[in-house]
Parts: C-alpha cells; sequence; structure tokens
C-alpha cells in the first residue's frame, strides 16, 4: 500500500493590507520548505470579507502593516475572523502573527493619537504608542529563542507589554525587541507565535520554520516527522546576518 501523501493547509490573512517588509516571503518559505520535503501545501488568501473556518487549515499567518490598515483588518476581525481565530488558537493550531498582526492578537493597541483599538485577546498583551515624537524601534535584531539565534529587522513606534499568562517567545540580545525596556521579543501561548521580526523572519530562521512546520505536520498526520534538508545556504545567510549586528559569538 503506498504511503497516505502528506497535505497542510495554511490560511494567509489579509495579504493584501498587511504584507510589510516582505512578509510574503515566509510564505514562499512555507512553501519550499514543505515541498523539498514531498509535503503538498496549500495557501488560501483571505482578505476583508472572506468567510474563514479554522478548521480547514493547518497554519494561519497574519503579517505587517501601518495604523490605519490596522483599523481596516480589526474592523473585519470584529464581524467576521476574531472569533474562529480565538478558537483555532485554544484548539492548537499553529498561527504566526507578526508585526501589525502580532499586536491585534493582543488585547488591545493604543496609537500616537491616544485612540485605543480593541485586540482579540488572544496573547495576554498590550501595545501603546508613546506619541509622534518618541523614538522609532528600527534596526536589526539578534534574540535568544529555544538554544539558538532568531535574526531579523524590526520597525515600530509601539511598545508591547507581556500580561502574566504571556510567555516572552524570544530574549533579546540585540535591538530593541517588545518595548526596549525588559529585553523580550514576540510573545508565545499554546501555538500561537507573536513577533516584531520582519526582514522576512522564516528566510533568515529556517529553524523556526520547521519548528512551525513540524507542529503542524505531526497534528495532521499523526507521527509524521520532518526529513532533514541541505540548509547549508540558509543557515550562511543566518550567520552573516548575526554578524551584521556585531553579536557573531553567540551562535551555537
Amino acid at each position: 500500500m503506498a504511503p497516505k501523501p502528506l497535505r497542510l493547509k495554511l490560511a494567509y490573512l489579509y495579504p493584501r493590507l498587511m504584507n510589510l517588509y516582505g512578509d510574503r516571503g515566509n510564505i514562499i518559505t512555507f512553501k519550499y520548505r514543505c515541498r523539498a520535503r514531498g509535503i503538498e501545501l496549500e495557501v488560501d488568501e483571505l482578505e476583508r470579507g472572506d468567510k474563514f473556518n479554522w478548521k480547514e487549515y493547518d497554519i494561519i499567518f497574519m503579517g505587517g502593516a501601518q495604523d490605519r490598515m490596522q483599523q481596516k483588518v480589526a474592523e473585519d476581525m470584529e464581524k467576521l475572523k476574531g472569533k474562529p481565530l480565538k478558537e483555532a488558537a485554544e484548539h492548537g493550531t499553529v498561527i504566526l502573527a507578526i508585526c501589525g498582526g502580532y499586536q491585534l492578537i493582543g488585547r488591545f493597541y493604543r496609537a500616537a493619537d491616544g485612540s485605543e483599538l480593541p485586540g482579540l485577546g488572544i496573547l495576554d498583551l498590550h501595545t501603546e504608542h508613546p506619541g509622534e515624537d518618541a523614538e522609532r524601534f528600527i534596526g536589526n535584531v539578534v534574540a535568544r529563542w529555544n538554544g539558538t539565534t532568531l535574526v531579523g529587522f524590526e520597525n515600530h513606534g509601539g511598545r508591547t507589554y507581556l500580561g502574566e499568562k504571556a510567555e516572552a517567545l524570544a530574549t533579546i540580545v540585540s535591538g530593541y525587541g517588545n518595548n526596549g525596556q525588559d529585553t523580550t521579543e514576540g510573545a508565545l501561548y499554546k501555538n500561537v507565535y507573536g513577533t516584531y521580526l520582519h526582514g522576512s523572519l522564516l528566510p533568515k530562521n529556517p529553524i523556526l520554520a520547521d519548528h512551525l512546520i513540524g507542529i503542524a505536520l505531526g497534528r495532521r498526520h499523526k507521527g509524521a516527522i520532518l526529513a532533514p534538508i541541505d540548509d547549508r545556504v540558509e543557515d550562511a545567510a543566518h550567520a552573516d546576518a548575526v554578524r551584521l549586528t556585531g553579536t557573531g559569538g553567540i551562535i551555537g
């Protein structure tokens, strides 16, 4: 009997509104790393007004956006996608949310003008922009994660503060992270991963891409594990990104 084909399905939420700093590169990386292992990855792009059945998907992705776009997305979430996203999170679906998407799955985002945008509360955190005159957090980032390093590029004015129920995704070595004060970067709850790292995130961090694919694959196909692939080029690119920050000695 032929082995059962390995298949995963990904929901890319708001690809036109939430796609700053090459966030689509994360989708390209998911596709490439699945294809290299013979895993069929189907990607659905869901915009405002599109209904969303979370049970169809193994991975859900949201990228970053400016405040004006976040307002439009927040309205759609309230009407259509918020409830299924919360259910997906509680049932262990893999969710990756970057920058603006990360802020929107927190409890709220308070903009520079003092207006408040409600979030979904999936992650126990909130974000505040200290004002138009405040320093933006811009630059390359290196952070410790799961015994290795993550690299990326951040550009955000908001300061994110974790609540008691949120776990930091990583610890800042170089860069600002969530708020420039407590060395936290991103947040984690069940299989929900939030981060400020653009650039794109997953091409520079194949180990994180495989971590997320592996979780999704194990949930969809019990006992399935990821076969190794040749990552010499990807690892060299990651190492170069770390060295650019002057923290090359922390690798390993």
